[in-house]
Parts: structure tokens; C-alpha cells; sequence
């Protein structure tokens, strides 16, 4: 069975560390604790005291002092991973955490995970080709030298990278050596950590590249991983759930994110916050416990990036400059419907194209399948149309020989009826406005991925109202589209009053729209 030995990097919160290892262990697993020595010696004293009898921690032979970004955190972690393969000989995994790291699985889980999976887990995508590294430096990173710390000696640290460009000071990276990116949270074999362990007592030239490398904590054993271990027994991901915002910083777990966790594909979580005290006590608690049944869906990053997104309003495509001044035509007119319940539309659209001579087409932007004729293909996937939108609208305007045509929409689609408006065509905008029932919310939570089969009731009660005002901002965006020709018809409208709606949308006759809306069943879900 699967014995874990945690490596742990830390600076401060002895308390937490104590605590952390503490539960850690009391399930048969070990750790090996390097504390940073720039932190307090007497918050170490206190740590090593507390723990002393405790069989299954060790610590690092050799303390020292770490930097973001400096080969320091590298040499850390091989003091500490030395000492775990010395001290815990029936240690079968190394997992490196940090203080804000805490299991979201029991060890029951881990164990029966990694005796199943008898791979490494850790991120390593190729240094150049990859679009790991999203700003900043990149090639840089490797072919100068960085002696001091960009955070703290800004000015030295760019002073000597400016030095060794203006003087064309590069080095060549390690000719056998493909050099890999990845997150630093990793879960590796015994075998693997004794292969690196031995390779860099042969390789202190690799050691030499990597320690005046700049962040090598992202691509050190990244590397040597990819160099030592075939690719097949390495799976690229980590075992750590983390998130970063869109400016690049650790997205923080509170209390009431403690079901999300669980529902999580990943054994650790980070960052878990210091005054998330509930969530902390529930979690210290679950690692030793037994018979826990796990439902993974795993929804968190899309979760994440729907309630941080909200709010944000703006086109979602630029105009190309191949689009610049491309209109329709003054003679056509478009009609938008908009609705969040497509099928609630696609009814009325096939209504509308067997009632009238208008060509209808379905859910244009939003649905890849939606039935279109061949446009020489701008209109094979989603993203082409949305980029080319007016140049597809013209197409099939010209495709159906028309001058009229009926397209459905998304509410979220706000940019897209904006463009529309402001074209010197004819837009006319439909809105269908629709009941929605908690049951076809949580419904629609699982169709756009924010919550999974197994997501627990109560975290998507709370997601509820969040999604409802969602679609009642969307609603506000269409009518605020900048368009004199907005309409809307109501689920809780009289029939009547939607007919002549539809007959002032259409420009048709009464008993033309009475024919379109004679479907009893058009809002049935």
C-alpha cells in the first residue's frame, strides 16, 4: 500500500505547521519539514519541539533562507526530500506542499488513488513551444545568468540581466537537456526521487545551469522528470487544486467552499485562507477518516471563472480590420430572437419559417451543430462566426436570396446584438421572455459545467441566485442594446398580447401572427 512522505516548504504560522503534520501523519504517513531561515528561530524551536516524538517527521539537515523566484526554493525542497528518503525508508510517494496546502481526500482515498495510478504526477510542458508562461520573461528565464532576486533587488536584478544582453553574455543550455514548465506541486514515485538524487550527484554541471536560472522552482523537476522517466508513466497534471485570478495570483478557499473541494478531482487544495478556521477544522478532520464516499465533478474552475467573470462588459472580439466598415446593406433587415431557453425559440423559428417566407436560422453563434448551408468555411466552427459575424450574415442573406432573415441569439450574446444595432441594416430585436424554475436552473448549471451531477445540493442552492440574477442582467443588456426596434414577449403574457407582438415584430398581418403563436406548448420545457 501507498506510504506518503510530505515535503513541506514553510516560513511561518508554526501553529498551522504543527497542526498540519500532525494530521498528516496520524494517518501512517511521514513528512519532512524544511523551515525558511528567515523566519523566527524561536517559531522553529517551537515546531521541532512540538513534534519531537513524533516518529514520522523529520526535518532538513540545513535551513536557509528563500526567495521567490531563486534556485533557494529548489535547494529547500532537496534538503528536505534528502532527509524524507533517508528518514522514511517505506516511503512509496514524495509530494511536495506548502503551508496553505490541505487534503480534500482521506488517505484511505490517496492510497487506494496512487497504488492505482503508478505513474508521477507533475506538470511538464516544453519550455519553448508551450504557452505556459502567459507575460514576462520566457527564453530569458534560461540563457542569462540571474544572481539576485527581481522582488527584492529589482535594481540589481535588472542592471546585471540589461549587462549580459547589451554584452551578448548568453549561455547555452545543458546539450541532453530538454527543458520542461510546470506548477511546482507534484507527487513523484520513490524510484524517480532516488533516480534525481542520483543523477545530480553525476550532473553538478545541471545543477549549475538551474541555480542562476530565474524561477527554476517552475522548471527543475519538470525537467529531470521528462529526462529520467519515461513519458508514459508521467501523468501531466498535479494532485493540487489551484486556481489563479486574471492577474495572476492564487485564488484563495474560504469555508464555504468546503463541498466544491470535495467534489474536486485532486487529493490537496491551495491556497486555503489562515481565517478560513472552519473550513481548516473540517478538513484536518477528514484525512484520517475512513469509508468517506467521494462524488467528483469537478466543476471548480468553471465554477470560478462564472462567478469572477460576472460583471465584466465589453465586446468579446475586437473588430478586424477586414471588418471595418462592412455593413449588411441599408434594403435588409435582420431579426434577432432572443432567449435563453433554445428550444423555447426554435419553435417559434419553425413557426415563423413555415408560416412566412422568411428564412430562419437557429442558434448561429452559440450552438456548433446549428443546420447551415456551405459558406465556403467561415461557418465551421463557432469562433469563425462570431470573429466574421456580419461577414456570415451577409453570406446567407445572399445564400437564401433574401432580404430578410430570422436569427436566435443568446442573451450573453449582448455584443452581438450591439454590432447588429449599429449596422445600417434594419435590426429588429425579439426578446422571449421565459419562466425559470429552480429545477431548469440547476438544469442549466449542469449544462454549461458549473456544477455536476454529483455537486452537492446545497452548493448549488447557493449558486441559484447568482445564476438568476445573471440572466436578468443579460435581459438588461439586450434592452439597453442601443436598437428602437426592441420587443419582447412574455411566458405570463396573455396569448393575445404576444400575437401582437409578433405581428408588429414580423410587420405581418394578425392572422398571420395568430397561425405563428398557435403552439400550446411553445414555453413547455
Amino acid at each position: 500500500m501507498a506510504k506518503i512522505a510530505y515535503i513541506l516548504l514553510c516560513h511561518k504560522d508554526p501553529d498551522a505547521i504543527i497542526s498540519q503534520a500532525e494530521q498528516l501523519t496520524a494517518a501512517g504517513d511521514c513528512m519532512a519539514i524544511h523551515f525558511d531561515a528567515r523566519s523566527s528561530d524561536a517559531d522553529y524551536d517551537r515546531i521541532r519541539t512540538a513534534l519531537k516524538d513524533n516518529p514520522n517527521v523529520t526535518f532538513a539537515t540545513r535551513r536557509i533562507k528563500c526567495g521567490w523566484g531563486e534556485w533557494s526554493l529548489v535547494q529547500a525542497t532537496l534538503y528536505a526530500l534528502q532527509a524524507a528518503v533517508d528518514a522514511f525508508p517505506r516511503a512509496t510517494h514524495f509530494y511536495m506542499l506548502s503551508g496553505d496546502c490541505m487534503a480534500i481526500k482521506t488517505a484511505e482515498y490517496a492510497h487506494r488513488f496512487l497504488d492505482q495510478n503508478d505513474r508521477d504526477f507533475i506538470e511538464s510542458h516544453d519550455f519553448f513551444e508551450s504557452d505556459w508562461i502567459k507575460t514576462g520573461m520566457k527564453e530569458d528565464r534560461l540563457i542569462y545568468r540571474h544572481y539576485f532576486n527581481e522582488r527584492t533587488q529589482s535594481g540589481r536584478f535588472y542592471a546585471s540581466f540589461e549587462l549580459q544582453k547589451r554584452f551578448g553574455l548568453t549561455r547555452d543550455i545543458p546539450h541532453d537537456i530538454q527543458v520542461m514548465i510546470g506548477s511546482q506541486w507534484w507527487c513523484l514515485r520513490r524510484r524517480t526521487v532516488e533516480m534525481i538524487l542520483d543523477f545530480l550527484r553525476q550532473r553538478r554541471d545541471v545543477i549549475k545551469f538551474f541555480s542562476t536560472t530565474w524561477i527554476p522552482d517552475e522548471t527543475f523537476f519538470q525537467t529531470l522528470v521528462r529526462h529520467l522517466i519515461p513519458k508514459h508513466e508521467i501523468d501531466n497534471r498535479t494532485l493540487t487544486f489551484l486556481m489563479f485570478s486574471d492577474y495572476g495570483m492564487p485564488v484563495t478557499f474560504y469555508n464555504d467552499h468546503y463541498d466544491m473541494l470535495l467534489g474536486q478531482d485532486y487529493l490537496f487544495a491551495r491556497k486555503i485562507s489562515p481565517e478560513a478556521h472552519d473550513l481548516k477544522e473540517k478538513l484536518g478532520q477528514l484525512y484520517s477518516s475512513e469509508g468517506v464516499d467521494f462524488q467528483i465533478s469537478d466543476e471548480g474552475r468553471n465554477l470560478y471563472s462564472f462567478l469572477a467573470g460576472r460583471g465584466r462588459v465589453g465586446r468579446r472580439f475586437g473588430q478586424r480590420f477586414w471588418e471595418t466598415g462592412n455593413t449588411l446593406g441599408a434594403e435588409r433587415e435582420l431579426f434577432l430572437i432572443v432567449c435563453k431557453k433554445w428550444h423555447v425559440a426554435k419553435r417559434l423559428v419553425d413557426q415563423i419559417a413555415s408560416e412566412t417566407d422568411i428564412p430562419c436560422v437557429e442558434y448561429l453563434f452559440n450552438e456548433q451543430d446549428t443546420p447551415l448551408p456551405d459558406l465556403g468555411g467561415i461557418e465551421t466552427t463557432l469562433l469563425k462566426r462570431s470573429r466574421h459575424r456580419r461577414a456570415v450574415i451577409q453570406m446567407l442573406f445572399d445564400h437564401f436570396e433574401t432580404d430578410q432573415l430570422v436569427v436566435c441569439v443568446d442573451p450573453s450574446n449582448a455584443d452581438i446584438v450591439q454590432d447588429f444595432c449599429a449596422d445600417q441594416s434594419k435590426t429588429h430585436v425579439l426578446e422571449i421572455e421565459c419562466e425559470y424554475s429552480d429545477e431548469y436552473l440547476v438544469g442549466h448549471a449542469r449544462r454549461v459545467g458549473l456544477a455536476g451531477e454529483s455537486t452537492p445540493a446545497e452548493t448549488v442552492e447557493r449558486l441559484l441566485p447568482t445564476i438568476r440574477n445573471d440572466m436578468a442582467y443579460e435581459s438588461e443588456q439586450i434592452r439597453n442594446a442601443g436598437t428602437e426596434q426592441y420587443l419582447r414577449i412574455r411566458e405570463t403574457a396573455d396569448r393575445t398580447e404576444n400575437e401582437a407582438t409578433i405581428a408588429e415584430f414580423l410587420d405581418v398581418s394578425e392572422e398571420k401572427a395568430q397561425a405563428v403563436m398557435r403552439l400550446d406548448y411553445l414555453f413547455v420545457d
